[in-house]
């Protein structure tokens, strides 16, 4: 446990998720002679497919752009940005639109398990069918959700393991959807590049005060 982190109101901290959180900043420069293994990229996708989703539908896939071929096929289409050639991995971050015909399929393990009742199923498949199946903005929406939730996840695995990330929106979505085979009912939803970082990194940047943004209702 360290020493803790201070806030404005005087309160220290020592929670380590806390920690995690609040000294998180987004990388710039990279060790680019850094790799990352493939167990732990496979890792950093199995925290980031904790996060929630709506109805379970876990509408997401990860693409890790590691090899020096495929960074080269993503680095022009993603404005040729500095971390993406050389940070160890970049993931694609892809949002599935929300079809709630996967509903059964997702659940069936918590029903194997004994932990939900198979006549509960149809309880969250059809409330599910009514909310997005009519609703294509909808069914984008939560594509961009749940590829978000997945990537913050995997933005905070990073910092407790000791690397750095980079959430980026700077590329060409239809040509990164061509480039590596995205289904048609996938969404890029952003670039997140990780890695071990150097020297030069900035530290968090300052953030709105409390009074601007929240509101008590």
């Amino acid at each position: 446990m360290t020493d803790g982190i201070t806030s404005t109101d005087g309160i220290t901290m020592t929670n380590a998720v806390i920690e995690c959180i609040l000294s998180r900043s987004a990388a710039k420069y990279y060790d680019a002679a850094a790799t990352l293994s493939d167990d732990q990229i496979g890792e950093l996708v199995r925290i980031g497919t904790t996060a929630p989703t709506s109805f379970h539908l876990q509408n997401w896939r990860f693409i890790a752009v590691r090899t020096a071929e495929a960074k080269a096929r993503l680095h022009p289409i993603a404005w040729h940005q500095p971390a993406i050639t050389e940070a160890a991995v970049t993931f694609i971050v892809c949002g599935q639109l929300a079809d709630s015909s996967v509903i059964p399929a997702r659940l069936a393990p918590l029903v194997e398990a004994g932990i939900m009742p198979a006549k509960m199923v149809p309880d969250w498949e059809i409330p599910a069918r009514d909310l997005y199946m009519a609703y294509p903005q909808r069914q984008r929406d939560e594509a961009v959700r749940s590829g978000t939730f997945g990537a913050a996840a995997m933005i905070y695995a990073a910092v407790s393991l000791g690397l750095g990330s980079t959430p980026m929106i700077g590329f060409d979505a239809e040509a990164v959807a061509r480039e590596f085979a995205l289904a048609a009912d996938e969404v890029p939803v952003m670039l997140l590049s990780v890695g071990a970082v150097r020297s030069g990194n900035a530290p968090q940047k300052p953030r709105r005060p409390v009074a601007d943004v929240l509101e008590f209702a």
